[in-house]
């Protein structure tokens, strides 16, 4: 299929915009952004853009809102159940881990929200798997977190 859609050979090499030289141009010129928007000012926009991420799921995703309450509830929970600092940071990194799923899934139920709203078999698909992503990265939290308070109150470490 792709040799259909490549020019012949003979016709390709001859002039200077051929799509030999086309592509090893390609590969030697280094990628750029879009014009003007470099350093600080893609960094500002960048963050803008996060921050419009957020708040589009904040108002949007009741999923969303419900696992952000978990956070806060278990954060402080994790510095105290967290015996060193690498357990804090592996139990609060898992609730973050489901937040980033869940803006993920919720990302991708808009895009194919916003192809249509009849039935479709991959449409579907995507969804469910979008959603087991999320029941996954729940199911970690909880065996994390109940495998270091088994540590740190019962003493069940090798």
């Amino acid at each position: 299929m792709l040799a259909k859609s490549l020019p012949p050979i003979s016709g390709a090499i001859a002039g200077p915009g051929n799509w030999v030289t086309l592509a090893a141009r390609q590969l030697t010129e280094p990628v750029v952004g879009k014009p003007g928007n470099t350093g600080f000012k893609r960094l500002f926009n960048a963050t803008l853009f996060s921050w419009q991420g957020y708040s589009a799921a904040w108002k949007n995703e009741a999923a969303f809102r419900q696992e952000l309450a978990l956070v806060v509830v278990l954060a402080p929970l994790a510095i105290w159940l967290g015996q060193t600092a690498l357990e804090r940071a592996v139990l609060i990194g898992c609730l973050m881990i489901v937040l980033i799923v869940e803006l993920l899934n919720s990302a991708i139920e808009a895009a194919i929200d916003r192809h249509g709203n009849e039935q479709n078999e991959l449409s579907g698909r995507a969804k469910d798997l979008g959603s087991a992503a999320v029941l996954t990265s729940l199911v970690l939290v909880a065996v994390v977190w109940a495998l270091i308070a088994a540590d740190r109150f019962l003493g069940a470490g090798p």
